[in-house]
């Protein structure tokens, strides 16, 4: 590469970098320090470009810069190359809807991991978890890949099939498994009635049309005697924010339900409506590590507006909404550019969803690792059900730990 492209591929380096960088830096520094960082950037690549051991492929090094800095925003947040993101559009414009049925986090390493399940889908039968870390999609690594990217991959045509490599929470290598995409029917909710009068609904996805299954459950449940509610939501990671809120409206008659606002995002606040609540008895809703989105938004609503008690551990945290931003040399951000917050204004991606009643995850005897949430249970013999009876029935006050 000659001295003069060696000039130009820096300079536009730093072009690029502008687009992404200036709006952030800018929010939260002076013009100086603006400036200053990316006067730093300049040197650091000039750096790179004279003293590295080999010549660099400048490209190459310019995509994962950006990456990184995508990645250092948050989980959501990403940078796609224009080759990604072609790649990206191309998958998008496929109505095929079959899944492995699985929603997906990054780790602090940029890797593509487990958040949650949903049950009899195909990453359920082939023993996926919260916590499993996919190392590889097909022939891709998922380090610096954008979930939606990862989402693509892992949907197509029914039965065709997918090949991960992935590590388990209990495993130290790699493990490569074969999964067979499917169309998965329509959310189904688990109902039961436990003790008398107090009846058990779990939640595994707020995918549309949700909150009116949860509507007519929460009807037929009063109309068979029920007076009491045990909402499980630990498992519960995909879905509609609005889902969420529209639920949050079944059980609130007044108070804030949450409030959407960002740097650019004018704050929405989404409130309750007396004429749309249908549940006026007790309710304890079950909460964990898994618990992400439309279902901490609800399950906030519920606890700061004191209309229940939360039981369990804290949320994941990511209820948030991201923004599709083309670039100018065929790239693309996936930009997370509004946060919810909770009615006691704490910022939901920041700080999760606390538990008003604790119960210690359960740790494997041999590693002590957490353990992942047990499947949706309405037994008794659930520590953590068996804790939402006792909040019920009197027993046991918030703001309490549990063993």
């Amino acid at each position: 590469m000659s001295s003069l492209s060696k000039k130009i591929v820096i300079v536009l380096s730093i072009v690029v970098f502008a687009y992404v960088g200036v709006g952030y830096v800018m929010a939260h520094a002076t013009d100086d320090k603006a400036y200053q960082a990316l006067t730093v950037y300049s040197e650091v690549l000039d750096r790179v470009q004279r003293d590295y051991v080999d010549e660099p492929n400048i490209h190459q090094v310019t995509s994962g810069a950006l990456h990184g800095l995508l990645d250092s925003l948050d989980t959501e947040s990403s940078y796609m190359s224009p080759l990604e993101y072609k790649d990206y559009k191309e998958k998008s414009a496929s109505k095929e809807k079959a899944t492995i049925g699985i929603a997906l986090t990054k780790t602090r390493a940029g890797y593509i991991s487990v958040l949650s399940v949903l049950p009899g889908s195909p990453a359920e039968k082939l023993g996926l978890q919260f916590g499993d870390l996919i190392e590889k999609i097909g022939d891709f690594t998922t380090e610096q890949m954008a979930i939606e990217q990862a989402n693509l991959l892992l949907s197509g045509e029914p039965g065709s099939t997918v090949k991960l490599s992935v590590i388990q929470r209990s495993k130290q290598e790699p493990q490569d498994l074969t999964l067979t995409l499917a169309k998965l029917p329509p959310v189904k909710l688990i109902e039961d009635k436990i003790q008398g009068d107090v009846a058990y609904l779990a939640v595994p996805e707020f995918e549309a049309g949700t909150s009116k299954q949860i509507h007519d459950d929460l009807v037929q449940l009063s109309h068979q005697g029920a007076q009491k509610l045990i909402l499980d939501l630990r498992n519960c990671s995909l879905g509609d924010d609005s889902e969420g809120i529209a639920t949050a409206q079944f059980f609130l008659s007044s108070g804030t339900i949450a409030t959407l606002k960002g740097q650019t995002v004018s704050p929405s606040v989404s409130s309750a409506d007396s004429s749309k609540v249908v549940w006026n008895g007790p309710v304890s809703v079950l909460i964990g590590n898994a618990t992400a989105g439309p279902a901490e938004i609800l399950a906030a609503a519920i606890a700061d507006n004191k209309r229940g008690e939360t039981v369990g551990d804290r949320t994941f945290g990511n209820a948030s909404m991201q923004k599709l931003i083309p670039m100018d040399d065929g790239s693309a951000l996936i930009l997370t550019v509004a946060n919810y917050y909770t009615p006691n204004n704490k910022e939901i991606p920041t700080e999760g969803v606390p538990a008003t009643v604790e119960i210690a995850p359960g740790t494997d005897p041999a590693t002590g690792a957490i353990l992942p949430p047990p499947p949706a249970s309405s037994s008794p013999d659930d520590p953590t059900v068996k804790k939402a009876l006792d909040v019920l029935n009197g027993k046991v006050a918030p703001n309490q730990k549990a063993a």
